[in-house]
Protein backbone atom coordinates (compact mmCIF):
# COMPACT_ATOMS: atom_id res chain seq x y z
CA UNK A 1 0.00 0.00 0.00
CA UNK A 2 2.69 2.43 0.78
CA UNK A 3 4.49 1.68 -2.61
CA UNK A 4 0.94 2.17 -4.21
CA UNK A 5 0.96 5.82 -2.45
CA UNK A 6 4.70 6.29 -3.11
CA UNK A 7 4.07 5.84 -6.89
CA UNK A 8 1.11 7.98 -6.92
CA UNK A 9 2.79 10.61 -5.50
CA UNK A 10 5.63 10.53 -7.92
CA UNK A 11 3.44 10.78 -10.43
CA UNK A 12 1.69 13.57 -9.44
CA UNK A 13 4.83 15.74 -8.89
CA UNK A 14 5.97 14.63 -12.45
CA UNK A 15 2.74 16.45 -13.53
CA UNK A 16 2.76 19.18 -11.29
CA UNK A 17 6.76 20.21 -12.81
CA UNK A 18 5.01 19.47 -16.41
CA UNK A 19 2.12 21.89 -16.06
CA UNK A 20 4.87 24.62 -14.44
CA UNK A 21 7.52 24.51 -17.61
CA UNK A 22 6.42 27.48 -20.33
CA UNK A 23 7.23 26.33 -23.75
CA UNK A 24 9.80 28.07 -25.28
CA UNK A 25 8.57 31.07 -27.61
CA UNK A 26 11.38 33.29 -28.74
CA UNK A 27 12.11 32.30 -32.53
CA UNK A 28 15.71 30.78 -33.12
CA UNK A 29 18.50 33.01 -34.76
CA UNK A 30 17.53 34.22 -37.78
CA UNK A 31 20.05 36.86 -38.70
CA UNK A 32 23.74 37.27 -40.00
CA UNK A 33 26.55 39.78 -40.26
CA UNK A 34 29.43 39.77 -42.16
CA UNK A 35 32.06 42.33 -44.21
CA UNK A 36 35.59 42.81 -44.26
CA UNK A 37 38.11 44.76 -41.95
CA UNK A 38 40.46 47.05 -44.95
CA UNK A 39 43.37 48.70 -44.43
CA UNK A 40 42.62 52.23 -45.04
CA UNK A 41 45.88 53.61 -47.07
CA UNK A 42 45.45 50.65 -49.10
CA UNK A 43 42.05 50.14 -49.71
CA UNK A 44 42.40 45.86 -49.59
CA UNK A 45 41.49 43.80 -46.76
CA UNK A 46 44.07 43.84 -43.66
CA UNK A 47 47.00 41.61 -43.84
CA UNK A 48 46.08 39.66 -40.26
CA UNK A 49 45.42 35.93 -39.02
CA UNK A 50 42.96 33.95 -36.91
CA UNK A 51 42.78 34.71 -33.72
CA UNK A 52 44.76 38.12 -33.98
CA UNK A 53 41.27 40.22 -33.31
CA UNK A 54 37.83 40.03 -33.08
CA UNK A 55 34.68 42.03 -34.01
CA UNK A 56 32.47 42.40 -30.84
CA UNK A 57 29.14 42.29 -30.83
CA UNK A 58 26.54 43.84 -28.01
CA UNK A 59 22.82 43.78 -28.50
CA UNK A 60 21.67 47.13 -26.92
CA UNK A 61 18.05 45.87 -27.79
CA UNK A 62 18.04 42.88 -25.55
CA UNK A 63 19.72 44.82 -22.61
CA UNK A 64 21.29 48.04 -21.80
CA UNK A 65 24.30 46.13 -20.19
CA UNK A 66 24.01 42.87 -22.53
CA UNK A 67 27.27 40.05 -22.72
CA UNK A 68 29.27 40.43 -25.37
CA UNK A 69 30.06 37.97 -28.17
CA UNK A 70 32.96 38.44 -30.79
CA UNK A 71 33.25 36.93 -34.15
CA UNK A 72 36.66 36.06 -34.78
CA UNK A 73 38.42 37.92 -37.78
CA UNK A 74 39.73 35.25 -40.24
CA UNK A 75 43.25 35.02 -41.55
CA UNK A 76 41.99 36.82 -45.09
CA UNK A 77 40.63 40.12 -43.17
CA UNK A 78 36.88 38.70 -43.53
CA UNK A 79 34.20 37.78 -40.76
CA UNK A 80 30.93 36.42 -40.42
CA UNK A 81 28.10 34.92 -37.92
CA UNK A 82 25.14 33.39 -39.26
CA UNK A 83 23.55 32.38 -36.00
CA UNK A 84 22.64 35.98 -34.33
CA UNK A 85 19.19 37.15 -33.12
CA UNK A 86 18.05 40.08 -35.22
CA UNK A 87 18.13 43.63 -33.04
CA UNK A 88 20.44 46.85 -32.69
CA UNK A 89 23.75 46.30 -32.09
CA UNK A 90 26.98 48.28 -30.45
CA UNK A 91 29.50 46.98 -32.64
CA UNK A 92 33.51 47.20 -31.97
CA UNK A 93 36.73 46.21 -32.67
CA UNK A 94 38.36 43.82 -30.11
CA UNK A 95 42.67 43.90 -29.72
CA UNK A 96 44.92 44.06 -32.78
CA UNK A 97 47.70 46.23 -34.27
CA UNK A 98 45.92 49.50 -35.31
CA UNK A 99 44.71 52.52 -34.22
CA UNK A 100 41.30 52.37 -32.44
CA UNK A 101 37.78 53.13 -34.15
CA UNK A 102 35.14 54.37 -32.70
CA UNK A 103 31.64 51.53 -32.24
CA UNK A 104 29.14 51.78 -34.27
CA UNK A 105 25.10 51.16 -34.01
CA UNK A 106 23.66 48.81 -36.22
CA UNK A 107 20.31 47.05 -36.73
CA UNK A 108 21.60 43.46 -37.52
CA UNK A 109 18.75 41.47 -39.93
CA UNK A 110 19.10 38.96 -42.18
CA UNK A 111 21.91 39.57 -44.82
CA UNK A 112 23.57 42.28 -43.10
CA UNK A 113 27.46 43.46 -44.26
CA UNK A 114 29.16 45.85 -42.84
CA UNK A 115 32.90 47.04 -43.40
CA UNK A 116 35.32 48.58 -40.91
CA UNK A 117 38.38 50.61 -42.39
CA UNK A 118 41.37 50.91 -39.71
CA UNK A 119 45.02 52.65 -40.12
CA UNK A 120 47.37 50.04 -38.91
CA UNK A 121 50.35 50.89 -36.89
CA UNK A 122 52.69 50.05 -39.65
CA UNK A 123 52.28 48.42 -43.16
CA UNK A 124 54.85 46.02 -43.81
CA UNK A 125 56.18 46.78 -47.35
CA UNK A 126 58.53 45.15 -49.53
CA UNK A 127 58.61 41.05 -48.44
CA UNK A 128 60.62 39.78 -50.78
CA UNK A 129 62.67 36.15 -50.06
CA UNK A 130 65.93 34.73 -51.33
CA UNK A 131 66.34 30.44 -51.63
CA UNK A 132 69.69 29.20 -51.50
CA UNK A 133 68.88 25.66 -51.41
CA UNK A 134 67.42 24.91 -48.40
CA UNK A 135 67.75 28.23 -46.40
CA UNK A 136 65.88 31.00 -46.94
CA UNK A 137 66.26 34.43 -46.48
CA UNK A 138 64.02 36.90 -46.20
CA UNK A 139 63.32 41.10 -46.37
CA UNK A 140 60.85 43.36 -45.53
CA UNK A 141 60.37 47.54 -44.89
CA UNK A 142 58.47 48.57 -42.75
CA UNK A 143 56.57 52.34 -42.77
CA UNK A 144 53.93 53.95 -40.46
CA UNK A 145 50.85 56.01 -41.50
CA UNK A 146 50.25 58.05 -38.33
CA UNK A 147 53.59 58.91 -35.61
CA UNK A 148 53.57 58.03 -32.17
CA UNK A 149 52.69 54.27 -32.68
CA UNK A 150 54.26 51.67 -29.67
CA UNK A 151 57.56 50.65 -29.39
CA UNK A 152 58.00 46.90 -31.85
CA UNK A 153 58.95 44.13 -29.31
CA UNK A 154 60.20 41.67 -31.82
CA UNK A 155 59.79 40.77 -35.57
CA UNK A 156 58.79 37.47 -36.38
CA UNK A 157 58.55 34.86 -39.26
CA UNK A 158 55.73 32.49 -39.92
CA UNK A 159 55.97 29.45 -41.34
CA UNK A 160 53.44 26.79 -42.27
CA UNK A 161 52.40 24.17 -44.65
CA UNK A 162 48.76 25.64 -45.07
CA UNK A 163 48.20 29.66 -45.89
CA UNK A 164 46.96 29.56 -42.52
CA UNK A 165 49.27 30.77 -41.36
CA UNK A 166 50.92 33.45 -38.35
CA UNK A 167 50.76 33.93 -34.56
CA UNK A 168 49.26 30.69 -33.29
CA UNK A 169 49.73 29.19 -37.10
CA UNK A 170 53.02 28.17 -37.59
CA UNK A 171 55.81 25.66 -37.24
CA UNK A 172 57.82 25.96 -33.90
CA UNK A 173 61.45 25.19 -35.55
CA UNK A 174 60.67 27.66 -38.42
CA UNK A 175 58.74 30.22 -36.67
CA UNK A 176 60.06 30.81 -32.85
CA UNK A 177 63.26 29.63 -33.39
CA UNK A 178 64.33 33.00 -35.53
CA UNK A 179 62.22 35.67 -33.32
CA UNK A 180 64.56 38.38 -32.89
CA UNK A 181 63.61 40.12 -29.79
CA UNK A 182 64.28 43.87 -30.83
CA UNK A 183 62.41 45.88 -28.05
CA UNK A 184 62.98 49.50 -29.89
CA UNK A 185 60.93 52.19 -31.65
CA UNK A 186 59.93 51.13 -35.28
CA UNK A 187 62.42 54.00 -36.48
CA UNK A 188 65.64 52.45 -34.95
CA UNK A 189 65.05 49.41 -36.71
CA UNK A 190 67.86 48.36 -38.47
CA UNK A 191 68.41 46.39 -41.88
CA UNK A 192 69.43 43.05 -39.56
CA UNK A 193 66.22 43.77 -37.81
CA UNK A 194 64.32 43.38 -41.27
CA UNK A 195 66.15 40.83 -42.55
CA UNK A 196 65.50 36.90 -41.15
CA UNK A 197 67.53 34.30 -42.09
CA UNK A 198 65.36 30.47 -41.76
CA UNK A 199 67.81 27.77 -42.15
CA UNK A 200 67.12 23.79 -42.90
CA UNK A 201 63.97 24.02 -44.40
CA UNK A 202 63.18 20.69 -45.67
CA UNK A 203 63.96 19.90 -49.66
CA UNK A 204 60.77 18.65 -51.75
CA UNK A 205 58.05 20.41 -49.68
CA UNK A 206 56.18 23.63 -49.85
CA UNK A 207 56.00 26.62 -47.18
CA UNK A 208 53.74 29.36 -46.77
CA UNK A 209 55.96 32.11 -45.24
CA UNK A 210 55.12 35.95 -43.90
CA UNK A 211 56.59 38.00 -41.50
CA UNK A 212 55.02 40.05 -38.22
CA UNK A 213 56.08 43.28 -36.01
CA UNK A 214 55.06 42.89 -32.88
CA UNK A 215 53.95 45.87 -30.22
CA UNK A 216 53.67 46.59 -26.62
CA UNK A 217 50.34 47.53 -26.58
CA UNK A 218 47.42 46.20 -24.86
CA UNK A 219 47.02 42.84 -26.12
CA UNK A 220 50.44 42.74 -28.04
CA UNK A 221 49.60 41.81 -31.16
CA UNK A 222 50.94 42.05 -34.84
CA UNK A 223 51.05 43.68 -38.26
CA UNK A 224 51.38 41.01 -40.74
CA UNK A 225 53.06 41.00 -44.34
CA UNK A 226 51.76 39.33 -47.07
CA UNK A 227 51.85 35.39 -47.72
CA UNK A 228 54.20 34.04 -50.14
CA UNK A 229 54.51 30.56 -50.99
CA UNK A 230 58.13 28.83 -51.22
CA UNK A 231 58.70 25.73 -52.66
CA UNK A 232 61.76 24.39 -51.87
CA UNK A 233 63.08 22.11 -53.97
CA UNK A 234 64.66 18.10 -53.91
CA UNK A 235 68.54 18.01 -53.64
Amino acid sequence: MKLRMGKLLLGACILLAASCVKPDNYDGPDASFEGSVLNEGFKQNLQTCTGNFAIRLEQLSWSETPSPQDIPIKYDGTFKNSKLFSGHYRVSLKGGAFWPIPPVELDISKGTTYDFQVTPYLNVENFTYELDGTTLTLHFNVSAPIDGIPNVIEVQPYVNTTEIVGPGASIYDFSDVFRKTVNKAYTDLSEEDRTITIEDLIPGRTFFVRVGVRFDNSDKSSNLSEIIKIEVPQQ
